[in-house]
C-alpha cells in the first residue's frame, strides 16, 4: 500500500506541474498531459480505495 501511495503522490506532482504550465503559460500540450494524469490518478485512487477496504476488513 505504501508503494501505491508513492505512485499517487508522484502522479499528483505530474498533474500539478502540467496544470501550472497550462494556466501560467497557456501550454496546450501541458493541458493534455494534465488531463491524462487525472485519468491515471483516478485509476490509482480506485485501487487505493479497494486496498483500503480490504485492509479495514482484516
Amino acid at each position: 500500500m505504501k508503494d501505491l501511495l508513492e505512485k499517487i503522490s508522484a502522479e499528483f506532482e505530474v498533474l500539478k506541474t502540467d496544470a501550472e504550465l497550462q494556466i501560467e503559460k497557456g501550454n496546450k500540450a501541458a493541458g493534455t498531459r494534465a488531463r491524462k494524469s487525472t485519468l491515471d490518478l483516478e485509476k490509482l485512487l480506485k485501487e487505493f480505495r479497494k486496498l483500503s477496504l480490504e485492509e479495514s476488513k482484516k
